[in-house]
């Protein structure tokens, strides 16, 4: 093991922005670095298990305090990006890292990618009209699509968006549950809600429902509509026939963008059917302006037990 390595902080306000409440920030540094980060007083002290750890963790602390200087905020989702940025070890990609932020007006926060493949999906639904994103769970998919709708639509970008999904977990029809529309689906688009709520406040989200830039609608009711300036986003995608997917990319209209996410391992099609999304990705790998991004476990960016569960399930297949 490397010698310890220690850093003293002349200023108690930018050594508490670095730390976070309770010594959050240190103890995500300690969990992906796997050794011990510890503080007392104005000095932060680790214990490097070697030279790599030690050059990493020397230059993120520089990275995370010249963010706290600038005013930005410094957490574990910052902590990911910088960290996974360094580990690539290319300026320019670094700098690729940093520019794939996603700023939500009137946001709770930043939305900074937690992985390389984050930060490629966020560049390319920036740049393009149709995006697809495959993984498993965990990787990001739905929120960081959620958070780029409402910074679209909120910097008036897009007029709208429209969220939607193949309702194929239950054998009723939605016609038999209670409620409006938007009460029958709520169960079944309750991760991207989630999403949502956790980058906006909730009044406004209402106000955005009130007033119809927010939709929700179930992919059946997709047919025959053309959307135009919207931002849609196809959840669980996976769940699509071939029939609904074709369906769904034809309704893109003048102004619009759409991002499809889905988890190939998650198909729950009932007789065998071919997925949609499968056969999209197949179909349209190769057709200019349509970006595909595939996650792995790596990118998993929930709970660090998360990405260890899955490849468990994975192995045992």
């Amino acid at each position: 093991m490397s010698a310890s390595l220690t850093i003293v902080f002349d200023n108690p306000e930018l050594l508490g922005a670095v730390c976070g409440p309770n010594d959050r920030n240190l103890d995500e540094i300690s969990l992906l670095l796997d050794a011990p980060v510890r503080t007392r007083g104005n000095v932060v002290s680790f214990d490097p298990p070697d030279e790599e750890s030690r050059l990493l963790f020397r230059t993120l602390m520089d990275r995370l305090s010249d963010a706290a200087s600038s005013g930005e905020s410094v957490n574990g989702h910052r902590i990911r990006s910088e960290l996974t940025a360094l580990e690539t070890g290319d300026d320019a990609d670094v700098q690729a890292f940093r520019d794939s932020v996603i700023a939500v007006p009137g946001g709770t926060r930043k939305v900074f990618p937690r992985s390389r493949q984050q930060a490629t999906y966020i560049r390319q639904m920036s740049a393009l009209d149709l995006v697809f994103s495959i993984g498993p769970a965990g990787t990001g998919k739905t929120y960081l699509a959620v958070a780029h709708a409402l910074m679209e639509l909120l910097s008036r970008k897009k007029r709208k968006i429209v969220l939607t999904r193949p309702v194929v977990e239950t054998g009723e029809s939605l016609g038999f549950l209670p409620g409006d529309l938007t009460q029958k689906l709520a169960p079944y688009l309750r991760p991207l809600y989630d999403a949502m709520e956790d980058l906006s406040d909730p009044d406004l989200l209402q106000r955005l429902r009130d007033n119809g830039q927010l939709e929700v609608a179930p992919l059946a009711y997709m047919r025959g509509r053309s959307l135009k300036n919207c931002y849609i986003v196809l959840d669980e995608a996976q769940n699509t026939t071939v029939e609904q997917m074709k369906m769904f990319l034809t309704r893109l209209g003048e102004g619009s963008r759409a991002v499809v996410t889905g988890d190939l391992t998650q198909i729950d099609l009932p007789n065998r059917q071919r997925s949609g999304l499968v056969d999209a990705t197949r179909v349209l790998k190769r057709v200019e302006g349509i970006g595909i991004t595939e996650f792995s476990t790596q990118d998993v960016v929930r709970h660090p037990l998360v990405r260890k569960i899955i490849d468990a399930y994975e192995s045992h297949e």
